[in-house]
C-alpha cells in the first residue's frame, strides 16, 4: 500500500536513512479511585471551590490510596496499554518510566514495573523531566525503534504527587493529583507515526519549581523535615510566565519542522496544569480551546502522567481517528518543555 501524499514534511526522513518510523500502537491510563473535591480541600486548608476553580479550572483530583505507589499505578496503565495492543509482557524490549515521584531513589521505578507486569526480557530505566517527562520519554523511546535496537518500547508517565505536596499550602496542594498513563511504541508499516519532538530546558530557573530536599545537597534529616524541604515548592507567577512562553515556542517549532499550519492539527493535547495557562497558549497560537483536549477539571496536574492520561481519554472520546495529526505540548520543572506531533 502506498500512502497518499500529505501536506507536511517528516523531518526525520532527512536525517535517518537507515531508520524506520515509530508509532504509538496503543495507550492506557489509570487513576486512583479516591476523589478529593475542592470542597473537601476547603476543610483542611484556607481555600474554597470558587477560589480554586477561578484560578485553575480544577474541580477535583485523584489521590492514591494507602499502600498504592507510583509503580503500582504505572503497572496498571501499562497492562491496559499492552492488552489493547494484544502484546504480551514478554514481548516488551524496553520500559521507560517518566516520574519525579519514584517509589524509592533506586532501583528505578521502571525495574519495579518490569517485575509487576512480568516483562522479564525488558531493559528498564527512569527518566526525570518533571511535567515534560512523557514527551521526553516518547522521544527517547522512539530513537530505539528507529535505530532498530528494539521493536517494542513501553513508555509510561506516572506520579504520586500527593506524597510530596504540603497539604497546608493552598497555593500548591490544590493543583496536583496522582495517576499514570502508558503508550506502546512500535514501527507501524506504511505510517508516518511520530513526526517530530522538540525539547528544551533552562536550568538557570531550577529553583522556581522544585523539591529541595531528599538528594545529596539536602539529605533527609530532622532539620530538613522540620523545614519542609521534602515538599514541592513553586513560584506560581514565574512558572505561569515561563510555561506559556515555553509551550508556545515548542509548539511553533514543531509545526515549523513539519511545514504545518496549526489549522491542520486535529487535536492539541496540552499539559493539564492550569486552565489559565491553556487559555493563554491558545490565545498566542490563535486557536480556540475547542481544538484542545482538556481534562484537568477532573484530575488536576498529574505531572508526567498528564498528557498520557489525556491522550488515552481523547482516543476513547473519539476525538482522534486514524490519520489525524495530533500535537502534544508540555512544560515542567527544570524548567523543561517540549512538543511532539504524531500522525495517529
Amino acid at each position: 500500500m502506498i500512502l497518499p501524499p500529505r501536506k507536511f514534511t517528516n523531518p526525520r526522513s532527512k536525517h535517518n536513512f537507515q531508520g524506520r518510523t515509530c508509532s504509538i500502537i496503543s495507550v492506557g491510563s489509570y487513576v486512583p479511585s479516591r476523589v478529593v473535591t475542592n470542597q473537601q480541600l476547603a476543610v483542611i486548608v484556607n481555600t474554597s471551590d470558587e477560589w480554586i476553580t477561578t484560578r485553575t479550572g480544577i474541580k477535583e483530583r485523584r489521590i492514591a490510596g494507602k499502600g498504592e505507589f507510583t509503580s503500582d499505578m504505572a503497572a496498571r496503565a501499562a497492562t491496559k496499554a499492552l492488552e489493547r495492543a494484544r502484546i504480551s509482557p514478554d514481548q516488551v524490549d524496553l520500559i521507560i518510566v517518566a516520574t519525579i515521584t519514584p517509589d524509592m531513589p533506586f532501583p528505578s521505578t521502571a525495574c519495579l514495573v518490569q517485575q509487576k507486569i512480568g516483562a522479564k526480557r525488558a531493559a528498564a530505566f527512569d527518566l526525570k523531566a518533571a511535567c515534560s517527562g512523557f514527551i521526553y520519554a516518547l522521544e527517547v523511546g522512539q530513537q530505539f525503534i528507529m535505530s532498530r535496537t528494539y521493536d517494542t518500547v513501553l513508555v509510561i508517565g506516572a506520579e504520586k504527587l500527593s506524597s510530596i505536596v504540603n497539604w497546608s499550602d493552598r497555593n500548591t496542594c490544590v493543583l496536583f493529583g496522582d495517576g499514570a498513563g502508558a503508550a506502546v511504541l512500535q514501527n507501524r508499516p506504511n505510517s508516518h507515526g511520530l513526526l517530530t519532538a522538540c525539547m528544551g530546558a533552562d536550568g538557570s530557573q531550577a529553583d522556581v519549581l522544585c523539591q529541595p530536599g531528599g538528594g545529596c545537597r539536602i539529605p533527609v534529616s530532622h532539620e530538613s523535615l522540620a523545614a519542609g524541604m521534602h515538599y514541592l515548592r513553586m513560584d506560581g507567577k514565574e512558572t505561569y510566565k515561563n510555561a506559556v512562553t515555553g509551550m508556545c515556542s515548542a509548539a511553533q517549532e514543531a509545526l515549523r519542522r513539519c511545514n504545518l499550519d496549526i489549522s491542520q492539527i486535529k487535536l492539541i493535547v496540552p499539559h493539564q496544569a492550569n486552565m489559565r495557562i491553556i487559555q493563554a497558549v491558545a490565545d498566542r497560537l490563535k486557536v480556540s480551546t475547542d481544538q484542545f483536549f482538556i481534562n484537568l477539571q477532573k484530575y488536576g496536574n498529574t505531572s508526567a502522567a498528564s498528557v498520557a492520561i489525556a491522550l488515552d481519554e481523547a482516543l476513547h472520546a473519539k476525538r482522534i481517528e486514524r490519520g489525524d495529526l495530533v500535537l502534544m505540548v508540555v512544560f515542567g520543572g527544570g524548567f523543561t518543555w517540549g512538543a511532539a506531533i504524531i500522525e495517529w
